[in-house]
């Protein structure tokens, strides 16, 4: 678990600002989930059998006795509230963001504490719904400048029952190779064989490429969503390639699965994933409510932009230098009425005193691009010194046109909010 420090912090602004803006555009609205959970409610939705939940969840007991779990992830607390609080009645779009914990080795990219932005859509059973939260995310990788760096892979699992014919071929033909497959895919060949479709064992890759296909089990439905969804992806201008061994890590998907994927990251390489869950909502004790969604990691999200190059925000644009106290009370009424015009800049006024030598090294090492200085003069004839940090003419103005000189400077208008 770790700090996210200044340094880094305003790049997750940066991302949760497009995120949010993104989302409202496409009707999507924020809702705000506990961190904690009955422990129940994971193990029905992610599967018991799980790795997330056999080993990774961070489970303990309340002072009832009752088992409590830091979640993993967020569909099953969403729709644990979409189910609770009736909010299916009609075709709904939630979003969500915050931390998730789950018990594994840290490396980069994944922490026992990491962040997700979480979008469920329910209420609609066709591949209509699907293609809109695809679009959804090319246009915020396309906000963030990352949609070149990541690869959209699709694949459809089917529903139960075509899934339960290809799980009994599956089995059936790796029971040949149990020797030569790897020892976690041993152990899930009794628990939970579709899993072993995306092992990392190169062997056991090579034993699963000759095998069955997925595809090739498919319900007549399945498949037919499966391919107007590539048509309306093809029809909006996104790429995808298929991988008919992606099958996502969790229980409750049916059809449709994506992921997003990047190879800028090393190992860490799905930056998103998602799918449909048509099920998860009756499974909970709702009604049958259609539903998909996708969870989008933050972290490695953060890391695939800083991969770019180097990211780095200034403290300020504008730096108030002061010659002294006298200065400072008189130019403190000046400030915070430009702070009033111009709330979005980042107006950094110097406290503490010092010669404007100091004062000045100060104002360069934040980054601004202008500094207001404030002497006896300026004092005694109610002016203001304008000082460009980054290049161009000092100039003295008479400080009633502070307001104007700054809007000119920054080519911004004065919004007074305040």
């Amino acid at each position: 678990m770790v700090d996210i420090l200044p340094e880094t912090s305003f790049l997750w602004q940066h991302v949760e600002a497009a995120a949010r803006r993104v989302l409202a555009g496409y009707g999507y609205q924020e809702i705000r989930l506990p961190v904690m959970e009955s422990t129940g409610l994971f193990a029905r939705s992610i599967g018991e059998v799980t790795d997330i939940v056999e080993k990774e969840m961070y489970t303990f007991e309340d002072r009832n006795g009752d088992s409590i779990s830091l979640r993993p992830e967020g569909t099953a607390g969403c729709v644990r509230a979409v189910v609770q609080h009736n909010l299916a009645i009609t075709p709904r779009r939630l979003w969500y963001m915050g931390p998730m914990f789950r018990y594994e080795r840290p490396q980069k990219g994944r922490q026992r504490q990491f962040h997700q932005l979480g979008v469920e859509a329910f209420g609609v059973a066709s591949p209509d719904q699907d293609a809109e939260i695809l679009l959804l995310c090319q246009r915020l990788w396309q906000a963030l400048g990352v949609a070149d760096d990541l690869k959209l892979e699709l694949n459809s699992i089917g529903n139960t029952a075509s899934r339960d014919r290809f799980r009994s071929e599956l089995v059936k033909y790796l029971q040949q190779y149990r020797g030569d497959i790897d020892e976690d895919s041993q152990r899930r060949l009794e628990t939970n064989p579709l899993r072993i479709l995306d092992s990392k064992h190169s062997r056991t890759q090579e034993i699963v490429d000759s095998g069955p296909r997925l595809l090739d089990f498919l319900d007549d439905e399945s498949r037919a969503d499966f391919e107007r969804l590539q048509d309306l992806l093809s029809t909006s201008g996104v790429a995808f390639e298929l991988n008919p061994k992606l099958v996502r890590g969790l229980d409750y998907y049916n059809k449709t699965v994506f992921e997003w994927t990047t190879t800028a990251l090393g190992a860490q390489g799905t930056v998103c994933g998602g799918g449909r869950y048509d099920g998860l909502v009756r499974q909970f004790g709702g009604k049958d409510v259609p539903a998909a969604g996708f969870g989008l990691g933050l972290e490695r999200l953060i890391l695939l932009m800083q991969a770019q190059g180097e990211q780095k925000e200034p403290a300020a644009e504008i730096y108030v230098v002061t010659s002294d106290e006298s200065a400072y009370r008189h130019a403190l009424p000046r400030v915070e009425a430009l702070r009033s015009a111009f709330p979005r800049l980042r107006i950094v006024q110097h406290l503490g005193g010092g010669s404007f030598k100091s004062q000045f090294k100060r104002a360069d090492k934040s980054g601004a691009a202008l500094a207001l200085v404030f002497g006896d003069t300026e004092c005694s004839n109610n002016t203001v010194t304008l000082k460009p940090l980054r290049g161009g003419d000092q100039r003295s103005i008479d400080d009633a046109g502070l307001s104007d000189a700054v809007a000119e400077q920054f080519e911004i208008e004065s919004e007074e909010v305040f």
